[in-house]
């Protein structure tokens, strides 16, 4: 791979480092320009994540940049004197509102001396101008072959030679094929959830939304309890408050198919993947396509089944990784059937060495040392 050489500044623009998916992927670069040698800057109304970007070497730039409101475009001006001060070299959108600051700064500065201007498409986002944005880029990642598709499908007007398709990836060595908590772990798992003792554990990462499929996951469970299997679910994220009324849906439909017992909301856990480690299937049962299938992977990762629907990036993913977790999409049966197949037969997950975090930090830090010299 062929270094540049000088020394690059890197500006990445996200609403905010608090901690989901788009915030842990600008960190991850971060630590890759940085090992790189070149200098890396992030800009976002802040959050908990700022104080690991500085650890690792980063720098950070306080702005409002994610707020949807018209004055978010006062930032214009001051993102291209910004550019202009710090001699920026790559300006890296990853979220809409930020693309559109960064896209209406950039067009306005002279072409010989502007950085280049790179987004990444992270979501199968609604169809609209406004979405649009994220495919205006001089380069455009898409995070999984589904991104990419759904630009070919649905934004005939971007030059689909722009797109560079780099795949999600997760740290092996934070998430280690085989991996068993401590007995400290273990013995608070086993003190506070009782329930699960002797029983299949089927563990439900993500927060609580309807796009998560909660219900699908409550209904495979009593079609596999009605199938002789005796099953546990642990639902595994966060409530926000405005979803509570959605709990409530899911906790009254367990109740009426007599498995209010079996079913546990555990809330907000930064220990995922010791939960995912106990259990002896993941379920990924989006109701919708998502763009790429992160907690899937991060199970197979760790070597634990996992059964999802057969579409979006957790099918791509599952493809390749462990094909025989598959389901219809919306199959609910299906997955019920399959959750009393890995009862049964306790398939093996093999050890996988494809979609690896620094695949991706090394394909992306590419793209911007050609984008640069280009």
């Amino acid at each position: 791979m062929t270094a540049n050489p000088r020394r690059l500044t890197v500006v990445q623009c996200v609403p905010a480092l608090q901690g989901g998916g788009v915030e842990r992927g600008t960190l991850e670069i971060s630590r890759a320009i940085v090992g790189r040698g070149h200098r890396s800057i992030v800009i976002s109304e802040g959050g908990r994540l700022v104080d690991q970007l500085r650890r690792e070497g980063g720098e950070h730039t306080l702005w409002p940049i994610g707020k949807k409101s018209l004055a978010t475009l006062r930032l214009v001006g001051r993102l291209r004197r910004f550019c202009e001060n710090e001699r920026v070299d790559i300006l890296h959108a990853r979220s809409r509102v930020p693309a559109w600051v960064c896209l209406l700064a950039w067009r306005g500065m002279p072409e010989a001396t502007r950085p280049r201007f790179i987004t990444t498409m992270h979501g199968v986002h609604s169809v609209s101008r406004y979405s649009e944005v994220m495919t205006r880029g001089e380069r455009v990642i898409a995070v999984s072959e589904t991104v990419r598709a759904h630009i070919a499908g649905e934004y005939p007007r971007c030059d689909l030679s722009r797109v560079t398709v780099i795949p999600r990836g997760v740290d092996d060595d934070e998430f280690p094929y085989g991996l068993r908590p401590s007995e400290e772990w273990l013995g608070a798992f086993r003190r506070e959830r009782a329930g699960c003792e002797g029983r299949f554990v089927a563990l439900l990462p993500g927060r609580v939304t309807r796009l998560k499929g909660h219900a699908d996951a409550v209904r495979a469970l009593h079609a596999a309890r009605e199938r002789g299997v005796d099953a546990h679910l642990l639902v595994v994220g966060g409530v926000d408050p405005k979803k509570e009324s959605l709990r409530r849906e899911v906790e009254e439909l367990a109740r009426s198919l007599g498995v209010a017992e079996r079913v546990e909301f555990v809330g907000h856990r930064s220990d995922i993947r010791e939960w995912m480690c106990v259990s002896d299937a993941v379920l990924a049962c989006s109701t919708q396509p998502e763009s790429f299938g992160r907690t899937a992977l991060e199970a197979v990762k760790l070597g634990r089944p996992v059964i999802g629907y057969d579409h979006g990036g957790v099918g791509e993913v599952m493809r390749e990784v462990f094909p025989w977790g598959l389901v219809p999409p919306g199959d609910w049966r299906a997955m019920g059937e399959r959750i009393v197949e890995c009862a049964r037969v306790r398939p093996v997950v093999e050890r996988t060495g494809l979609y690896t975090l620094r695949a991706m930090q090394d394909a992306t830090i590419s793209l911007y040392e050609e984008a640069a010299r280009g």
